[in-house]
């Protein structure tokens, strides 16, 4: 084995110290985390549950930032174009990434291309709630009614191509049945119409609706997934109604803009990893209707990309077309 020249060594010795300056500690500035709703909907409340538990972890404030729009594409639209940005991030969302990609012909970024996602952070049923005023006691008397005046009952949602917009079409075909769909500019101006009553029903997130099941302002008639939800166990299920076409679970996770190096990917990984293993935030996400997400980066590309097939196959079968 041949020894290096004592001159070779030397030179690499005197550069290490220049190396390790060329690459500073991680983060230096405050993370700026993109939230592409409204204030107030369920990925709003998810983030900032989320955001203070990583914040204290990394050290540095992270900023909440709505950038609603288009069913959550503007704000995604914004991180696509950032790559390499280590220090901007985003609540992905099956609006976001699994079903606006396959609703909107003129896509301004590729789903999975454009970002690094880093893990499924969290998920959850949504609810059809009523006025306490609609006579429909369950969701069969409900549909009952739909049927007995195909379009003229009606229901809302914070806004067009959204998860809850398609669940409310999936419920609809599964049950031969014709509802008029009300986008809304968010979550609180549908749920307020429908308090008020001025709107009928609402299929919404149940992080969002809990409050106002809770407090007697709404009624729930069924959620979305395969079984009762935990916060809503005197509720069916849609399968358990007879529906089991309308299954679906509503999703969030964190992805970061693509090209970031892949140590600063995989310490995004492990700060979620732990923060979502925290007693007081599984606690809190219960509290909320959110069941912790159990994915890492791997995973949550390969559930993104399955998404995008369901719901393209969904929006064509029902000729859904965006605003």
């Amino acid at each position: 084995m041949h020894a290096l020249p004592r001159r070779t060594v030397l030179a690499a010795a005197l550069a290490l110290p220049a190396i390790a300056r060329a690459q500073p500690a991680w983060p230096e500035r405050p993370i700026r985390w993109i939230v592409n709703f409204p204030p107030g909907g369920a990925a709003d409340t998810l983030s900032r549950a989320l955001g203070e538990a990583i914040g204290t972890r990394l050290g540095q404030p992270i900023v909440i930032e709505n950038r609603p729009g288009a069913g959550g594409l503007v704000g995604a639209d914004l991180v696509a174009k950032a790559r390499g940005d280590t220090h901007l991030v985003i609540i992905s969302s099956a609006a976001s990434h699994g079903i606006g990609p396959v609703l909107y012909p003129n896509m301004p970024y590729d789903p999975m291309a454009d970002f690094t996602h880093i893990a499924l952070v969290g998920t959850f049923a949504s609810v059809l709630v009523v006025n306490p005023g609609v006579p429909a006691k369950d969701l069969g008397e409900f549909l009952g009614m739909a049927r007995a005046r195909p379009g003229g009952l009606a229901y809302g949602t914070g806004g067009n191509g959204t998860m809850n917009h398609l669940i409310g079409q999936l419920l609809a075909r599964a049950a031969g049945v014709e509802l008029t769909h009300v986008p809304y500019r968010g979550s609180a101006p549908a749920l307020a119409d429908a308090i008020g009553g001025q709107l009928p029903a609402v299929m919404e997130s149940l992080p969002i609706a809990l409050p106002h099941l809770r407090s007697g302002r709404l009624r729930a008639l069924g959620t979305s997934e395969a079984t009762r939800d935990a916060a809503l166990p005197d509720v069916p299920s849609f399968t358990e109604a007879g529906f089991p076409a309308a299954q679906s679970t509503n999703w969030f996770g964190f992805s970061a803009a693509a090209g970031i190096p892949p140590e600063i990917a995989a310490r995004w990984g492990a700060v979620i990893a732990e923060a979502l293993a925290d007693p007081k935030l599984r606690e809190r996400f219960a509290g909320i209707g959110v069941v912790p997400g159990r994915m890492d980066a791997a995973g949550y590309a390969a559930l993104i990309a399955g998404e995008l097939a369901r719901w393209r196959g969904v929006i064509q079968a029902a000729g859904i077309r965006p605003d």
